[in-house]
């Protein structure tokens, strides 16, 4: 299968992409390395795909209607999976036209060119941060998710709701999928298990939002890429088709005992400073994953002891080479400190093309 990526340097994009080149399909990958983090930590995250004859990288931004329609044409694409966006709750509070622009106008360009084009094959990457604190959980895809509490929240609402207009009006298949909490290698600098790993390694302290009991569905990365496969493989043959499916780990976890799991895995304790939750965090996620289980046959299968495991291991390999936090997100993350060295990062094994 073609396939029109955007996205796919970070964190959930880049491990799709080898996922979908493992398998066979072409991935034709459109990311504008936004400098929310470090650029190089996101030319690592390529180094693999680019091994692949089978994988396209253009910088560019998907907000340019003109070279989205220019490269979608050239990739002959079957579907398309929007995965890039602004990313953060946090951050968000602060810039809100800068979340609109990039999550909101950019989606309506892609979805605009997938129309005009004749992709009718759409796959949009939400959160689960459009539950707000309103919603009923454990989360159901049937909830209104009509108070999101952050401009993030309510952009990934707008995204939805936008796709489901061009369902409607113009015929596209659409999924939209509500990933929950991801982690594991390549998370986030400035995400909670990341940044709280990375203090730890450093001996500082950590600073902890919602006096440790903020509670979050933590859903490791190959979990999510899986049930990402599947939901594309359930957009294909389905017509017409509109669907919204959670994916998650279907458990949440106190923030409190994820701090004990991750000082347990790196055998290291740190001095703790309590703070309230900042404006835009929600107290809870908890994913109900019944519609993907039927559906898509979608099983989370690492739990989070076993995701911190996985996760320390890459770390510690890969300690000092992260980029520094650009903004605090997550449920608990630290204050950031001083940027770490990402010089020993190298270059992608194959040359990338920019417009």
């Amino acid at each position: 299968m073609r396939l029109f990526l955007t996205g796919g340097a970070g964190f959930i994009g880049s491990h799709l992409a080898e996922a979908l080149l493992a398998r066979g399909d072409e991935v034709f990958c459109v990311d504008n390395f936004d400098p929310f983090y470090a650029r190089s930590v996101k030319e690592e995250n390529l180094r693999e795909a680019l091994r692949s004859p089978r994988f396209r990288f253009v910088e560019g931004d998907f907000r340019d209607r003109a070279l989205v329609r220019r490269l979608l044409a050239e990739s002959r694409a079957e579907a398309v999976l929007h995965l890039g966006a602004k990313a953060g709750v946090r951050p968000s509070v602060e810039d809100p036209a800068g979340y609109v622009s990039a999550n909101v106008e950019g989606t309506i360009v892609l979805l605009e060119a997938a129309r005009d084009l004749g992709v009718r094959k759409f796959l949009f990457a939400s959160s689960s941060s459009v539950y707000g604190d309103d919603s009923q959980a454990p989360f159901s895809e049937d909830s209104a998710a009509n108070r999101p509490a952050s401009p993030y929240a309510a952009t990934k609402k707008a995204g939805e709701e936008l796709a489901h207009a061009l369902h409607h009006v113009a015929g596209l298949d659409v999924v939209c999928l509500r990933y929950f909490t991801v982690y594991g290698p390549r998370q986030r600098p400035e995400m909670a298990i990341h940044k709280f790993a990375r203090h730890l390694a450093e001996g500082r302290p950590l600073t902890v939002y919602g006096r440790g009991l903020l509670e979050r569905d933590f859903t490791y990365v190959s979990d999510v890429v899986a049930g990402t496969v599947a939901a594309l493989d359930f957009l294909v043959r389905t017509r017409p088709c509109f669907e919204v499916f959670n994916l998650g780990n279907a458990n949440r976890v106190r923030l409190d005992d994820l701090l004990d799991v991750l000082q347990r895995t790196f055998g290291r304790r740190a001095e703790l400073r309590y703070e309230e939750r900042p404006a835009g965090d929600v107290e809870r996620t908890w994913a109900d994953v019944s519609k993907a289980r039927r559906l898509l046959g979608y099983e989370p299968r690492v739990g989070i002891e076993e995701g911190v495991r996985r996760f320390a291991e890459w770390f510690e390999a890969r300690r000092g080479a992260a980029g520094p936090p650009h903004a605090a997100d997550g449920p608990g993350a630290a204050s950031g400190g001083p940027p770490a060295d990402a010089s020993a990062l190298r270059r992608p094994a194959a040359t990338a093309e920019r417009r």
